[in-house]
């Protein structure tokens, strides 16, 4: 695990729900749209197709749904920082839970449906504080929706660059993604020698160094959310982005292609 901690950002849990059950709709729609020489189509994602891709999307709102339907867990486990870290280790097993999804599911119009329908329902009486036990680690129902956002962003972009699809993404959801996987770099790399802009949604100080106090940072690196979720999560290389002038960094600790991707 990465050896700092910085203060979590805070979320307004409200906003998040409106959020995530808002770009789960997108992707539903979007996803109805698709044509089956489409959905049939590479994934760019291991082995998968874009309708196991598609299946796979649900999974982000079912484990919040099939969570809610099980016991308490005694004590929260994992905070919401380090989320980001402790999902690797879990990328066999949905895998192999999806490509298992997408077979027994050929109607992926029912399987939305009733994906949809039971988070709505779940969502409406469950407290923030009500700790799931989510396989990565016990969390609050609050930061469990966080993390929603980074699944379904980061898929819904999967799915538009594997379909040649254009499904939108809900702007609370793109913000609440893209501020964590930022505040996930600032504890993978603790320190205050190099920002790291991605307007409009974040700035971070991180990488040991020479602290800045006034005026502009000697280290800089900025981009456009994105670009920056697709580094984080390994999609986009750091040379590739800087090659396609989708990054600007300066300064001698501005390169970040060491600390990247932040998740496998």
């Amino acid at each position: 695990m990465p050896p700092a901690r910085k203060r979590t950002r805070t979320y307004d849990p409200a906003k998040i729900r409106v959020a995530v059950l808002a770009q789960f709709g997108n992707v539903r729609q979007g996803v109805h749209a698709l044509t089956e020489e489409q959905l049939a189509r590479p994934a760019r994602l291991g082995e998968w197709s874009v309708r196991e891709l598609a299946a796979h999307l649900t999974m982000a709102v079912e484990t919040v749904s099939r969570n809610l339907d099980r016991p308490e867990p005694g004590a929260k486990g994992l905070a919401l920082l380090d989320w980001p870290f402790a999902t690797a280790a879990r990328a066999g097993d949905i895998a192999d839970g999806t490509r298992e999804l997408a077979r027994d599911n050929p109607d992926l119009d029912a399987l939305y449906a009733c994906a949809e329908q039971r988070i709505t329902e779940r969502l409406a009486t469950a407290p923030d504080d009500r700790l799931l036990a989510a396989r990565t680690g016990a969390m609050t129902l609050a930061d469990y929706l966080v993390t929603r956002t980074v699944e379904l962003v980061v898929h819904t972009d999967d799915l538009n660059r594997a379909a040649g699809a254009d499904i939108p993404l809900d702007r609370q959801a793109l913000a609440a993604c893209t501020r964590l996987l930022a505040d996930a770099l600032a504890v993978k790399a603790p320190g205050a020698s190099t920002e790291v802009r991605i307007p409009p949604y974040a700035v971070v100080q991180c990488v040991e160094g020479p602290r800045h106090t006034r005026g502009t940072p000697p280290n800089v690196v900025e981009t456009d959310p994105l670009t920056w979720i697709r580094l984080a999560t390994g999609r986009t290389e750091w040379k590739t982005a800087l090659d396609e002038a989708k990054v600007r960094a300066s300064g001698e600790r501005a390169d970040l292609g060491g600390l990247l991707p932040l998740m496998g």
